[in-house]
């Protein structure tokens, strides 16, 4: 599973702490959808799953392990999240409710799987990695909410990642390298009729993810100073959204009411956090105020279970 680690100072975890209490504040910021959720590290290592609303506000934590919890998703009605712990010694993919209560495990394999993706219906879960210690590629894979029926999507050289299911679940985007550059591809949900949407040559990496009404993706390029793009779902009229020369952008999450998008900006040394911008890339803004190393966000729609009630 390639993730990436940062260090983290003991200032912010008291950081965490002040931000966290404001759970109770009111919500002014931009954008009619829920919550966003992301993993934040703490300076032994660990990670855990915290919930916040898109001005900022009222962060809760949703996970309390002490291995490291993280690439959260929401199901499409904000009721239940999935994510990747190694919790139980390999990365696997769990589940819970929106709120953190119910945490269960999802898949037991030997190998490291991440990025889990939920089905419209929340049925079922795509995501991608190692199914055994003994493979050498990653894959894409599906697996019943409830852990069964685990079936393998993707096969032959290359390593496939980033599965993300369409709105209407009829199709999947994720990246791969098999021509020997990551790049956007897509495919049916049951695995056939692979296909490459882009071809820039560029690496293309960590996350391509649908807008809400199917009609675009966003995705990462870049090789170091990445960038956020979009792109018609078909691949035409490819469009860069970020463009900072300092920094790398990835782990794109589209809001649902299809007005904002939000994503990693890393500045370094453990300066790592969620920005949240338009759909046409203006009005870049952090989502908390002071730096954190937090991982790849997902954006959920308000649900009366997820802590944040209608706002």
């Amino acid at each position: 599973m390639r993730t990436r680690f940062f260090a983290m100072t003991a200032a912010a975890l008291g950081a965490i702490a002040l931000l966290a209490a404001t759970a109770g504040a009111d919500s002014h910021g931009p954008g009619s959808s829920g919550r966003l959720a992301f993993a934040i590290k703490d300076e032994t290592g660990v990670s855990n799953i915290y919930s916040v609303k898109p001005d900022g506000d009222g962060l809760m934590r949703l996970t309390n392990s002490p291995a490291r919890d993280l690439c959260p998703d929401y199901s499409r009605d904000g009721r239940l999240i999935t994510f990747c712990s190694n919790r139980s010694g390999t990365f696997q993919i769990w589940a819970m409710h929106a709120d953190g209560s119910d945490v269960h495990q999802v898949t037991n394999g030997t190998g490291n799987v991440s990025f889990p993706d939920y089905s419209p219906d929340a049925s079922r879960i795509v995501f991608s990695g190692t199914a055994s210690s003994s493979d050498t590629n990653d894959n894409i894979f599906v697996v019943n909410a409830n852990g069964t029926g685990f079936t393998q999507l993707t096969k032959g050289a290359g390593n496939n990642d980033y599965p993300t299911y369409s709105p209407n679940g009829k199709k999947i985007a994720f990246t791969s390298d098999r021509t020997g550059v990551e790049q956007v591809w897509v495919m049916n949900a049951d695995g056939s009729g692979q296909t490459e949407l882009s071809f820039s040559g560029v690496t293309e990496d960590e996350v391509p993810d649908w807008s809400p009404d199917g009609k675009k993706i966003a995705f990462v390029r870049g090789n170091g100073n990445e960038s956020i793009w979009v792109m018609n779902a078909d691949g035409s009229n490819q469009v860069q959204l970020t463009n900072s020369p300092t920094t790398d952008d990835f782990g794109t999450a589209w809001s649902p009411d299809g007005q904002r998008i939000a994503f990693l900006r890393d500045f370094g040394n453990g300066d790592r956090s969620v920005w949240t911008m338009n759909a046409n890339g203006t009005d870049q803004h952090r989502l908390m105020p002071v730096p954190l190393t937090e991982y790849v966000p997902a954006w959920g729609r308000s649900a009366d279970n997820n802590g944040n009630g209608n706002d």
